[in-house]
């Protein structure tokens, strides 16, 4: 894969612990927020500003902070953390890095093509990372207001909703937004998908073609007792019921006159 030739190349590069430096760069920028208004606008990706020399925006971007109370901040940086950190232990650093980087690269290049006048927002990067998360551990649980449990896989369903209404809702311009906030995901995991909805698709029809079996099996007036043919096996077949025999036993041509009869137990 080319991830691999990648990371035997470059993988000395990678930085460690990604989303622990994402969390405190966004943690700094909310407490500076917090005590001087104003402070997260001067951070904000606006690629006119950039090209006007506020270049240090490209960077400090990704650390603008979701605009939650204290405890909801607190409590979206625990779960960032926990994603981030697993993502990072189940693909490595170098491919976590990888992954937030094609996001990254993605957001600011479609911010400076379409959007040059708007402030570009970081929070697609960070629901990739809740989409990957999701994928490698559906059956991971969250309580809901610390009280109800459900699986992360349920949760990630408004998101992709949400997406697909923007995506056939909006212009050209927004569609590729979209298209471009989802990237990294479906580059890491396109394939995978793609497999299992082939596998699912030729599951269903093997599924499909055993359950018609079965029902062409069973849907028979007439089966001979003794070599089990069937007015459905062979609509030629003539059938004969035995008189001698218990329980309305019947037989094709070939087996009703050299049959042995069936007698209930005396």
């Amino acid at each position: 894969m080319v991830i691999d030739k990648l990371e035997r190349r470059f993988g000395r590069f990678a930085i460690p612990n990604l989303t622990v430096l994402l969390i405190i760069g966004q943690s700094i920028a909310w407490a500076a927020e917090w005590g001087n208004p104003g402070t997260v606008d001067r951070i904000r990706l606006v690629p006119q500003l950039v090209l006007n020399g506020e270049v240090y925006r490209l960077i400090l971007f990704l650390f603008v902070p979701p605009p939650l109370s204290p405890l909801w901040f607190l409590l979206s940086m625990y779960v960032f953390h926990l994603m981030g950190t697993a993502l990072e232990n189940s693909w490595g650093a170098f491919r976590y890095n990888v992954y937030l980087l094609t996001g990254y690269l993605a957001t600011v290049i479609v911010g400076f093509l379409l959007f040059p006048l708007s402030s570009v927002t970081n929070s697609y990067v960070n629901l990739t990372v809740f989409f990957a998360f999701a994928t490698l551990y559906p059956t991971f649980e969250f309580l809901i207001l610390f009280i109800l449990p459900i699986q992360v896989r349920w949760l990630a369903i408004p998101p992709w909703i949400f997406l697909a209404l923007a995506f056939f809702e909006s212009g050209w311009a927004g569609k590729v937004q979209v298209a471009a906030s989802v990237l990294n995901y479906f580059l890491f995991f396109g394939v995978d998908i793609f497999r299992r909805i082939r596998t699912g698709q030729r599951s269903m029809r093997q599924r499909a073609a055993r359950t018609a079996a079965q029902r062409k099996a069973s849907d028979y007036f007439h089966i001979c007792a003794t070599c089990g043919i069937t007015d459905q096996s062979d609509p030629e077949m003539d059938f004969r019921y035995c008189s001698q025999c218990s329980g309305n036993l019947a037989y094709c041509s070939q087996h009703l006159k050299d049959h042995e009869h069936v007698r209930d137990p005396e």
